[in-house]
């Protein structure tokens, strides 16, 4: 659809959440997102939701349009910048074709544990990547997420960077993924995610990578005979705000909206690692598991430093630094 009839299509949107100061709420925000209600961070949404309503005193209204409602993640993205939407937790691998430091988080093994994720993502480094959204109308609260990605192919079992090689992996439409794979001997291809199951059902594609969430939620397993729990990259959200709707917001009401914000991300995480524990055993039966023993994860490592330095300049140096000294994971 031409970006301009979306707009259109879109602006009874934006005038209710600008324009309902005569209604008695103050501020009325939509949520737009593309996953699944019943999803970890699908049911953070709508307790950030009630959060806010309940604390503001009703001063607040958030309507949440989950499951792809608004379009995907660009159309939303393109909406939050235009005020059309106010509120969304876009992919940060998406976010770093608007912002190219976005990508840093893409890096494989840039966090290589979830102890370092929550170090690195809620710290000063963190926030020094949200701040880059400022630039593109956007305000960055914080990062939600959906765990680590993993690997499965119908080739062979993976336990080292040679097992990719010649293996068709199906990717998101990152540079950094892309480059990721390229590095690692496999042949990757950007699909778009609701073709992934069929791409591999019919052999279009050997292996794709996801968190544990969406290869469940979309049966992937149904048609892959071997996964890696290679939690190579985290797959995170950025909780974001446009720029016209957190400006508009009194400081009463930001710290409120922080907070619930604050909240929803450690409810999504939550319940992504209970999610993750329970689906694992009940899919093991239908795909080989291996989880990377710590030789086989340093490896893997090591053989990701090339495709950090490729980055290094869309990045910048002392953002990939920043993250080696708080990780203790970088080259030595």
């Amino acid at each position: 659809m031409n970006s301009k009839f979306k707009f259109a299509a879109f602006a009874a949107i934006a005038m209710a959440g600008f324009g309902s100061q005569a209604m008695a709420q103050e501020f009325t925000f939509t949520f737009g997102h593309v996953l699944m209600e019943d999803t970890p961070n699908g049911k953070a949404a709508r307790a950030f939701e009630k959060e806010v309503e309940e604390k503001s005193n009703g001063r607040i209204e958030i309507n949440v349009i989950p499951a792809g409602g608004l379009g995907g993640d660009v159309d939303i993205i393109e909406q939050l910048q235009n005020d059309l939407v106010q509120i969304a937790i876009p992919p940060t691998a998406t976010l770093g074709n608007f912002e190219p430091k976005l990508q840093v988080l893409d890096l494989p093994f840039i966090l290589p544990s979830e102890e370092m994720m929550v170090k690195v993502l809620d710290g000063e480094v963190g926030r020094s990547i949200l701040d880059t959204l400022d630039q593109h109308g956007m305000h960055g609260v914080n990062f939600w997420g959906a765990g680590f990605r993993n690997i499965t192919n119908n080739v062979r079992e993976i336990t080292a960077v040679e097992d990719l090689a010649g293996i068709k992996m199906r990717t998101m439409q990152a540079p950094v993924i892309l480059t990721q794979y390229n590095e690692w001997g496999a042949n990757p291809t950007a699909m778009a995610f609701a073709e992934v199951y069929g791409g591999l059902q019919a052999g279009v594609v050997d292996g794709q990578e996801n968190p544990i969430a969406n290869i469940v939620a979309m049966k992937f397993y149904e048609v892959q005979k071997y996964m890696t729990l290679s939690s190579h990259a985290y797959h995170g959200y950025a909780a974001v705000m446009s720029e016209n709707a957190w400006n508009s917001l009194p400081d009463d009401l930001r710290a409120v909206v922080v907070t619930a914000f604050d909240n929803a991300r450690d409810l999504a995480r939550q319940l992504t690692n209970e999610y993750e524990a329970e689906q694992l055993s009940k899919i093991s039966s239908d795909i080989a598991v291996h989880r990377l023993t710590d030789a086989e994860k340093d490896a893997f490592i090591k053989g990701s430093f090339a495709v950090h330095k490729a980055f290094a300049d869309v990045v910048t140096p002392e953002l990939i630094n920043s993250i080696y000294a708080v990780t203790g994971a970088g080259p030595k």
